[in-house]
C-alpha cells in the first residue's frame, strides 16, 4: 500500500507541475519558427512570408498582443493569416493593436470558426473522440468589422472561397483559398471560378484555416505549390516523444504542425500547419507545444 500510494502521489504531483507550466509559462512562451523551402527559380529574390494564425486575442491579451505587433520589425515581405483571430467577442481594438503595425506589407486572410462565431466552453476530453461540432447557440461575431480592418486598413485580400494574384518582389504569385473548412463553409465552385480569372503565375498557394484532407487534395488537385494552413494548435498539448495526440480535424497527427510535404495522386504540395499563437480562453494551457508563427522563406532552388 505505501509504495502505491508513493507511485500516486508522485504522478499526482507530477501532473501538478506540468499543469503549472503549461498554464503560467509555456502559453506566453512565444517564439518565431523558420523554414526555407527552395521552390522559386534560381538566381530569383527570396520571399520571406510571415504565417500567421489562431491568434485567438482577448482584450486584456496585453504580452501577446504586443508580442505579435513587434513582428513586424522582421520586415516580412508577405503575410499570410490562417483565421481564428478572436479569442474573444470584444477583441476586434486587441486584433487592432496587434496587427495595424503590418500596413501597407502585402497579404491575404482567411476565416477560422473564431472569426465567426464567439468562443464557448467545452470538455477538451471531447476532442480525443473526433472534431468539435459548432454549437447552435453560439453568438456571431463581428466578422464584417474584422474583415473591414484587415482588408480596408491593412490592404490584405480575403480569400474567402475567392483568389487573387499580385507580384511580390518580383514573383507573381496566385493565391486560392477557402473559408472555414472546420464548418464546411468551403465552396470549392466558386474557388474555381475565382481561380479562373486569374492571370498565370509562378506559383500557386493555397489558404485555409482547417487542414482537411479534402482541402488539402483539392488544392494539390489544382495545381497548389504550396499550402498555409493553422486550426491545430499543433495539438495544443503534446506528450514528448510522442506529439500531438489531437488536431481538431482529420490530419495525420504527425502534420499537426510545421513543415511538410502534402501528396495527392502522384502530385505534392509544401504543407505548412501553424502551431498558432493562442488558445481558448476556456482551454488556457500549452505543453511541449509553445506559441509560434512561422517564418517561411521561398528560396531559389540551386542550380542545377
Amino acid at each position: 500500500m505505501g509504495a502505491g500510494r508513493g507511485a500516486l502521489t508522485a504522478v499526482a504531483a507530477a501532473g501538478a507541475l506540468a499543469a503549472a507550466w503549461g498554464i503560467g509559462i509555456e502559453r506566453y512562451r512565444f517564439r518565431v519558427r523558420t523554414h526555407t523551402v527552395r521552390i522559386l527559380a534560381p538566381g530569383s529574390a527570396p520571399i520571406r512570408v510571415l504565417h500567421l494564425s489562431d491568434l485567438h486575442l482577448a482584450p486584456w491579451q496585453r504580452r501577446k498582443r504586443e508580442w505579435i505587433a513587434h513582428l513586424a520589425s522582421l520586415r516580412p515581405d508577405l503575410v499570410i493569416d490562417t483565421g481564428d483571430n478572436f479569442g474573444h467577442p470584444a477583441a476586434l481594438g486587441a486584433i487592432r493593436g496587434a496587427l495595424t503595425p503590418f500596413a501597407g506589407t502585402p497579404g491575404v486572410h482567411v476565416h477560422g470558426s473564431n472569426d465567426i462565431w464567439a468562443p464557448k466552453p467545452r470538455n477538451p476530453l471531447r476532442y480525443l473522440i473526433g472534431p468539435s461540432q459548432k454549437e447552435q447557440s453560439v453568438p456571431p461575431l463581428d466578422t464584417d468589422g474584422l474583415d473591414a480592418f484587415l482588408e480596408g486598413e491593412l490592404g490584405w485580400f480575403g480569400l474567402h472561397n475567392d483568389g487573387v494574384a499580385f507580384d511580390v518582389r518580383g514573383h507573381r504569385l496566385r493565391f486560392v483559398g477557402t473559408d472555414d473548412p472546420h464548418h464546411e463553409r468551403d465552396d470549392w465552385d466558386a474557388v474555381d471560378a475565382a481561380r479562373g480569372e486569374l492571370p498565370d503565375g509562378e506559383l500557386t498557394i493555397g489558404v485555409t484555416h482547417a487542414p482537411y484532407r479534402r482541402v488539402l487534395d483539392a488544392f494539390v488537385d489544382r495545381g497548389a505549390d504550396a499550402i498555409f494552413a493553422g486550426h491545430t494548435h499543433g495539438g495544443q498539448v503534446r506528450i514528448p516523444g510522442v506529439g500531438a495526440l489531437v488536431a481538431n480535424c482529420d490530419i495525420p497527427l504527425s502534420q499537426a504542425r510545421g513543415l511538410s510535404a502534402w501528396e495527392h495522386d502522384g502530385r505534392s504540395a509544401v504543407l505548412n500547419v501553424s502551431a498558432g499563437v493562442g488558445h481558448s480562453i476556456y482551454a488556457p494551457v500549452r505543453f511541449a507545444c509553445p506559441p509560434e508563427v512561422s517564418l517561411v522563406t521561398l528560396a531559389p532552388k540551386r542550380p542545377a
